[in-house]
């Protein structure tokens, strides 16, 4: 599948977070302690635009928004990231879109960052493996408190 990777517009706010929404139904994470319940879902473009944080996003030939990814500072660490909010449509997932995504989003991190760290769910079993293809290592406990306390799998990754 054809797709086209670009930074995040005002445009795009409200699509990317009903893609994710449906995502997080999909996995019964639509609750708080996750991405569910985050108040700035609708605002990507605005949160994502300061040096440190971007938010790209995947459009299909036809323009249609099919996934997207983030990267973040880690709040209360130094030169530590976080992979943020990176979710696709079915249609999407095995196509290799999700693994452009990544490429932009470690390719950015790695400006600015010495590690990346990320949290997800342990019935998200695909996308574990994915991030393990990625080298990013399985941790016990978050380096941080973060808004996502449901989340119950850890990773880091080194650059």
């Amino acid at each position: 599948m054809e797709c086209k990777i670009r930074e995040i517009e005002a445009k795009d706010n409200k699509e990317i977070e009903k893609i994710i929404r449906s995502c997080l139904i999909e996995f019964g994470a639509n609750h708080e302690g996750t991405a569910w319940a985050d108040s700035n879902l609708g605002r990507f473009s605005e949160i994502y635009n300061t040096v440190g944080n971007k938010y790209w996003i995947a459009e299909n030939e036809e323009g249609k928004i099919i996934g997207g990814v983030g990267i973040g500072k880690l709040e209360g660490t130094d030169r530590i990231c976080e992979l943020q909010k990176m979710y696709c449509l079915p249609e999407a997932r095995g196509t290799g879109i999700s693994h452009k995504l990544m490429d932009k989003a470690l390719k950015y991190a790695r400006q600015y960052y010495d590690r990346c760290y990320l949290e997800t769910l342990s019935n998200m079993v695909a996308a574990q493996k994915f991030y393990e293809k990625y080298e990013f290592i399985k941790i016990d406990k978050p380096i941080v408190k973060t808004e996502h306390f449901a989340c119950d799998v850890r990773y880091i990754k080194i650059f």
